[in-house]
């Protein structure tokens, strides 16, 4: 629920040296030496993202694993196959469809993501692709644009093709059927302790360690100082702030915070409902339709806007929409523009959500209405929507909870009339104020909980169960 360059400046905060202007951060200032490629490089970068990214993964391998029939792996240890055995040959290869798909989502995400390798990469001048692609926008080198650009959709060309290719036999994964299935919990044993202590270690990197110090960072005058006069509140609450002359006042003070949440949570979730429902559809024709090029050219074509960087596509609409160009209207600045940005690029949760459910719900409840006289409106209203509940939930809160922490689509996008939480944010950094931005993430990631929680309450479904829970 934290937007990915917030681990970034987390961990700034945390392991940043002398190599960069500036305060150094907690560590540097407890005379503790951090090596630069702790704190710069290759390395944060991956750590960073990788626990950004690890709960996508959950969502969806999640709710396969555990909608698998236990009968079968059962059956398997009857006929005298150990538990290596029965993972290797029955459960990982009926895994392999959500496996692809998480690997699928991360990796195109990972290719387009910016903000993380930009802050951690920069000091150490370590560019990936999307870095180097936003320096030759900025630098307005056209030719070298478009060359990083169109090697980052080789990649995902390529990626979507190894997909097409292990999904092929979709009757290999259908796990829900007809038929009698039962499902139950299995027993860790003597694996349990050390299964929940290192959930919780993910969990206390990826949640407790950034939350708290941007939190630290907010009611703190000076980073790593804990002495009752470097508390202060100032940064939520005050109402003149030395020193800050664009932003004078403490976050919560000021309308401009509550426009830019009103603003985010109306065009996200918007965006959000016509993902999921677009996206449960993509992934009914893709499923149903497997083999037949309607199939296969909405399975590829749902993913491509992973295959582009955001900054590339929000260049790209606005040359487009900045003027009126024949038919196409002038959408800049307005919320029809950042809409249908927003459904466009995260479509490809929901089509994920879509396509990874509907591999485990099998014909023969649909074939059984079918036979009774049920058209397919009625079907997809009586049986597909109700069995795939959770995953049109997952594939609604997915997009909702992205896009509250979109900043690359919508930086280029936004004018002062229409400013979201993420570019408030990230305006507040360029300006220096960093205890204010903090703040201001912090917002987002309560914001993204809460309505992540009423979705929840109001569908009776769990996010925390997986794709389709």
């Amino acid at each position: 629920m934290l937007p990915s360059w917030t681990f970034a400046l987390a961990w700034l905060s945390l392991f940043k040296n002398e190599r960069s202007g500036g305060q150094v951060g907690y560590l540097q200032g407890a005379g503790i030496h951090t090596p630069g490629w702790l704190a710069y490089g290759p390395v944060p970068i991956i750590v960073t993202l990788g626990l950004h990214y690890y709960p996508f993964v959950l969502l969806l391998f999640g709710n396969a694993l555990r909608r698998i029939d236990s009968q079968l792996e059962d059956s398997a240890r009857i006929l005298g196959a150990g538990g290596r055995t029965v993972l290797r040959r029955i459960t990982l290869p009926l895994m392999l469809p959500a496996l692809s798909s998480a690997v699928l989502l991360v990796l195109g995400r990972v290719l387009g993501t910016f903000g993380t390798p930009y802050i951690l990469g920069l000091p150490s001048d370590y560019n990936v692709l999307s870095t180097s692609l936003y320096h030759a926008i900025r630098d307005r080198s056209t030719g070298v644009a478009s060359t990083l650009a169109g090697v980052i959709v080789l990649v995902g060309v390529l990626v979507v093709v190894v997909d097409t290719r292990l999904v092929r036999e979709q009757r290999r994964f259908v796990t829900v059927g007809g038929k009698g299935a039962m499902d139950r919990r299995g027993d860790l044993r003597r694996w349990r302790w050390p299964a929940f202590g290192l959930a919780m270690a993910v969990f206390a990197a990826s949640v407790v360690v950034p939350v708290l110090t941007l939190l630290l960072s907010t009611i703190t005058k000076t980073p790593g100082v804990f002495s009752p006069g470097n508390f202060t509140l100032k940064y939520w609450f005050g109402s003149d702030i030395e020193g800050a002359v664009g932003f004078p006042h403490g976050v919560l003070r000021g309308g401009e915070l509550w426009e830019a949440a009103w603003n985010s949570v109306r065009i996200v979730g918007l965006a959000s409902l016509v993902c999921g429902f677009v996206g449960l559809l993509v992934g009914y024709v893709v499923v149903r339709g497997a083999g037949s090029r309607v199939s296969a050219f909405l399975r590829q074509v749902s993913f491509l806007p992973y295959l582009v960087p955001g900054i590339a596509f929000a260049a790209a609409c606005l040359s487009l929409f900045a003027v009126r160009r024949g038919p196409v209207p002038a959408l800049y600045g307005t919320i029809t523009l950042l809409v249908l940005v927003m459904v466009v690029t995260h479509l490809p949760y929901s089509s994920r959500s879509g396509i990874s459910a509907m591999m485990q719900l099998g014909r023969e409840p649909e074939e059984a209405a079918q036979i009774s006289g049920a058209r397919w409106p009625t079907r997809m209203v009586r049986i597909i929507i109700p069995i795939q509940r959770g995953a049109l939930v997952t594939g609604v809160v997915l997009p909702f909870i992205s896009g509250l922490k979109e900043l690359s689509i919508v930086i280029m996008l936004t004018t002062s009339g229409t400013q979201l939480l993420t570019t408030l944010s990230i305006g507040l950094v360029d300006y220096g104020y960093t205890q204010l931005a903090n703040g201001v993430v912090l917002v987002i990631a309560l914001l993204s909980f809460t309505m992540t929680y009423l979705a929840q309450r109001l569908t009776k479904s769990s996010l925390a169960s997986g794709i389709g829970g």
